[in-house]
C-alpha cells in the first residue's frame, strides 16, 4: 500500500517542483512576462480556450490526422513484414530503398512535398506516414523472422502450408512486437504532425502554436506545448493500457 502511495505521490510532487520553479522565477522578474508568463497567465488562457472550443477543434483536427497517417502506415508496415516473413528473398528488392529513407527526416521532404500535393492533408498524411512507417516495420520484421524454429518445426509435422504456418504460429509470436512498434510509431505520429503543421497547414495545434507565436502570445504557444504533452501522454498511456489487457501483461514491465 505504501508503495503504491509513493508511485501516485511522485508524479505529482516533480510537477508540483517545477510549477513551483516557474512561479519563483517570474515572481522574482527573472525573465519579463513577455518571454516567460507566469502559470495563472497560462491556465487562464487555457481555461479560455477550452471554453471557447478553439482548442477542442485543433485537438480534433491534429489526433484526426494523426490516426489516419498512423492507420496508413501500419497497413503498409504490416504487409511489407508479410511479405518479407513469407518470401525471404523478396526483401533484397526493397530493403535498401526502406534502409535510405529510414535516415531521411520526415520533415526534410516538406518542401518537396508541398511542391508535388500543395499544402493539403495529403503532405501531412504522408509527413505522418513516413515518421511512423519504419518503427513499425522495424518491429514487425523482427517479430516475424524471430519465431522459434522449434515452433515452425512443429507446424511442418501438423502438414501446415505456409500461410497456416503464418497465421497460427508466426503471427501470435510476433504480437508483442508488433505492438511495441505500433507504440513507438505512434508517439512518432504526434512528434512529426506538430512539425507539419507548422509549415503546411491553417488548422492543427501545430498552426495555434505557430500562430500565437507569430502574435507575440508566449502564453498561447505554452497551452499549445503542453497540450501535445497531456495528448500525447493520454494516448500512449491508453495504447499501452490496452496493450497490457491484450497481452495479459503488467503494466509495470515496459509499458509505462
Amino acid at each position: 500500500m505504501k508503495h503504491r502511495w509513493k508511485d501516485a505521490a511522485a508524479p505529482v510532487i516533480g510537477i508540483g517542483a517545477v510549477l513551483l520553479v516557474w512561479y519563483i522565477v517570474c515572481r522574482w522578474g527573472i525573465f519579463s512576462a513577455y518571454v516567460l508568463p507566469p502559470p495563472s497567465k497560462v491556465l487562464q488562457g487555457f481555461l479560455r480556450m477550452l471554453v471557447s472550443g478553439e482548442l477542442w477543434k485543433d485537438i480534433y483536427i491534429s489526433f484526426i490526422r494523426v490516426m489516419k497517417g498512423f492507420a496508413i502506415a501500419f497497413v503498409l508496415a504490416f504487409c511489407l513484414g508479410m511479405l518479407r516473413a513469407l518470401l525471404p528473398a523478396s526483401g533484397r528488392y526493397y530493403e535498401y530503398v526502406v534502409q535510405f529513407f529510414r535516415n531521411v527526416p520526415p520533415l526534410s521532404m516538406i518542401p518537396l512535398l508541398i511542391l508535388w500535393c500543395g499544402i493539403g492533408e495529403t503532405t501531412k498524411t504522408v509527413i505522418i506516414v513516413l515518421a511512423s512507417f519504419f518503427p513499425m516495420y522495424l518491429n514487425i520484421v523482427k517479430g516475424f523472422t524471430g519465431c522459434d524454429k522449434k515452433l515452425l518445426e512443429v507446424g511442418d509435422m501438423f502438414g501446415y502450408s505456409r500461410g497456416r504456418k503464418f497465421l497460427r504460429i508466426v503471427l501470435p509470436c510476433a504480437a508483442a512486437d508488433i505492438l511495441v512498434g505500433m507504440r513507438i510509431g505512434l508517439g512518432y505520429s504526434w512528434r512529426a504532425i506538430i512539425g507539419a503543421e507548422m509549415v503546411a497547414a491553417s488548422t492543427g495545434l501545430g498552426h495555434m502554436i505557430l500562430f500565437a507565436q507569430q502574435m507575440s502570445r508566449t502564453d498561447k504557444v505554452i497551452v499549445g506545448i503542453l497540450t501535445i504533452g497531456m495528448v500525447g501522454y493520454v494516448t500512449d498511456r491508453l495504447f499501452g493500457l490496452a496493450i497490457s489487457k491484450m497481452l495479459k501483461g503488467s503494466c509495470d514491465n515496459g509499458w509505462d
